[in-house]
């Protein structure tokens, strides 16, 4: 299984990747062994995780997630009452 993924920073702002073990990546964004874009954004929380059979599926839908607006990724992970 892959997973794709969006934290939420403690700036606020939104992070969304892929992975094989969210739990494990999760930790990694919060130990600084993440993401460059994480490293000074710590501590990070899942907000959000879509399962998908296989890898090329999931890096589609992460390219489709990180190409959304604010707004756009907001209600994905928040819902309409953001």
């Amino acid at each position: 299984m892959e997973y794709v993924y969006v934290v939420e920073c403690a700036d606020g702002s939104l992070y969304t990747g892929y992975t094989t073990d969210v739990d494990r990546r999760v930790e990694e964004h919060n130990d600084g062994e993440g993401a460059k874009y994480t490293r000074g954004r710590t501590p990070v929380s899942l907000v959000h995780v879509e399962r998908f059979d296989g890898r090329s599926e999931a890096m589609s839908r992460e390219a489709e997630i990180k190409s959304m607006s604010r707004g756009e990724k907001e209600r994905l992970v928040y819902g309409d009452g953001v």
